[in-house]
């Protein structure tokens, strides 16, 4: 291994208190990898004024970036101008980017880490500026990078597949879940309950709320599961509004059962780790995901899943969750009443929860994405 290394690490999705699955991928494995590699001089590029607490160690030096990088054209000049800049300026050995963004215009070896392909499968699920870069520079960026490094090995073979990428230049570097999900004593469920869902049961979604989380369907399936069943069950859904939202917004004030559906926004770990550890079981009906960090957070929280089938996410659930299709309101809702009626059947699903979550954590994945790092400056 080289020593004494300057490596620059993209930092722009570093965030406090708005952290969401890119941005928690880049804090748990680069918290752990400059503390494992105290020998290593590591550079964050942040694009605005940073929290101190991103600056993990006394190895890394932090560095505010401009313009911030929130628009295309902006994401161009920062990553095609600033950037080349600070890798001349602070002689940088190697590049790390941890959210499927680079630079085309430096020859400094790049770790390019993409999560999924998700705006090729679902372009309308897009804003048409972002749509349109994503689609126009993830190939060329797919490309140019030394090694790339992704989160499921569906993600693996889509980039093989969609760029032509070779598979043995790719590295599967799985997500895990927080330490904060962890499964709750009766008391604290039924407090969070009280809390949030009038002190019923309830069904949990969490995830920003754009097209591809497929909240309308979610809604379309509660509904059907609410007129099947007489329950007091609730529907809590935790996240920010993201883009094109406009028919989820519709939709919760004109649909049936509406004050049954518990809108709690964004949460912050410490919360939103209570709110699904205290659920009935977590509702995952993405439409395409790179992993699905959520689903790992209720099994670590002893909560049961119902997951869509397909993306990564079967890999992700196993056999401890229920898979549906998630473009079938009927199908959610059938399988929300079986997990409802069938006690037996959660309680196999809890069992087999802590199985599947030994696969993924945070630690081995600092590991693997180091090594992945190494890979572009072996000789």
């Amino acid at each position: 291994m080289p020593e004494g290394m300057r490596i620059a690490v993209n930092t722009r999705l570093l965030l406090k208190g708005k952290l969401e699955g890119i941005g928690w991928f880049t804090y748990q494995t680069l918290e752990r990898i400059v503390r494992n590699h105290p020998e290593q001089d590591f550079v964050f590029f942040f694009d605005r004024a940073y929290d101190p607490s991103f600056v993990f160690a006394p190895n890394v030096t932090p560095v505010v970036v401009h313009p911030q990088a929130r628009h295309p054209i902006l994401f161009y000049i920062w990553f095609e101008w600033s950037i080349p800049a600070m890798l001349r300026k602070y002689k940088i050995d190697l590049f790390l980017s941890p959210d499927s963004f680079m630079s085309l215009s430096t020859k400094v070896p790049t770790c390019l880490v993409i999560h999924d392909l998700a705006f090729e499968h679902y372009p309308d699920h897009f804003v048409l500026s972002h749509r349109l870069y994503w689609r126009h520079y993830s190939p060329l960026f797919a490309r140019k990078a030394k090694r790339i490094a992704t989160v499921s090995t569906y993600s693996k073979n889509d980039i093989n597949k969609r760029y032509g990428i070779d598979l043995k230049n790719i590295d599967v570097i799985y997500n895990g879940a927080h330490d904060e999900y962890k499964p709750l004593t009766h008391e604290q469920r039924e407090e969070v309950k009280l809390k949030y869902a009038d002190g019923c049961e309830y069904f949990v979604f969490a995830g920003a709320l754009h097209p591809r989380k497929n909240i309308v369907n979610l809604l379309k399936a509660f509904v059907l599961f609410k007129k099947r069943q007489r329950t007091n069950m609730k529907l809590v859904i935790a996240g920010r509004m993201a883009w094109k939202y406009e028919e989820v917004e519709q939709m919760k004030e004109e649909m049936p059962f509406k004050e049954e559906v518990k809108w709690v926004g964004y949460m912050n770990v410490d919360e939103l780790s209570q709110v699904i550890g205290a659920s009935y079981a977590l509702v995952y009906a993405s439409l395409f995901e790179g992993f699905g960090i959520p689903i790992l957070e209720a099994f670590q929280c002893n909560v049961p899943a119902i997951v869509s089938n397909t993306s990564s996410m079967p890999e992700v659930a196993g056999d401890a969750a229920l898979l549906i299709d998630p473009s079938s309101p009927e199908d959610i809702a059938n399988n929300m009443h079986l997990l409802y009626k069938d006690e037996a059947l959660r309680n196999r699903l809890i069992a087999k929860a802590p199985e599947q979550v030994r696969k993924f954590d945070w630690d081995g994945a600092a590991v693997r994405l180091w090594e992945s790092m190494m890979k572009c400056v072996e000789k």
